[in-house]
């Protein structure tokens, strides 16, 4: 299956202030972040790609949240659940659980709290397990997706 949900996790260097969209201006804490979202439209997982090439800035346009975050962050990985089932509210919530939410990022369209969490530079392992945990409690499969090395690339401010 090449739709699901995914859950980018992210590293931000420095600490950053950043206009994003309606939000407004945030303050986000270096350290490590987890956006999930969804991959069950017609492009399915490829929106991963898309938002690497927004991090990389080979894409700069800023549709939504993720696009205003993802030039300043480093792509660690993804986790990903195969699934034709709207488990992204859930999967968000059980991280919030676990991870600081960024309150109202990238929720426009339902009532989470948030669908971009935070936790400091020294916890990214008790992130990746509070995020493959939550894909696998919502019944998605948690299955790990890295970045081809020939495409990674560092960014910082």
């Amino acid at each position: 299956m090449t739709k699901g949900i995914y859950t980018l996790i992210l590293q931000l260097h420095d600490d950053v202030t950043r206009e994003v969209g309606r939000l407004g201006v945030l303050h986000l804490k270096r350290g490590f972040y987890a956006y999930t979202g969804s991959a069950r439209g017609t492009g399915g997982f490829k929106r991963i790609n898309r938002h690497i090439n927004v991090l990389s800035g080979k894409n700069t346009t800023q549709h939504w949240h993720i696009d205003y975050l993802l030039p300043k962050t480093t792509f660690r990985c993804a986790v990903i659940s195969p699934t034709n089932q709207n488990l992204e509210c859930t999967i968000a919530k059980q991280i919030g659980a676990t991870c600081e939410p960024i309150k109202g990022f990238g929720c426009t369209d339902c009532s989470c709290t948030s669908h971009l969490h935070f936790t400091d530079k020294h916890k990214h392992d008790q992130m990746l397990d509070a995020v493959k945990g939550a894909h696998n409690n919502a019944g998605g499969d948690a299955l790990i997706w890295h970045e081809p090395r020939a495409q990674t690339k560092k960014h910082l401010m």
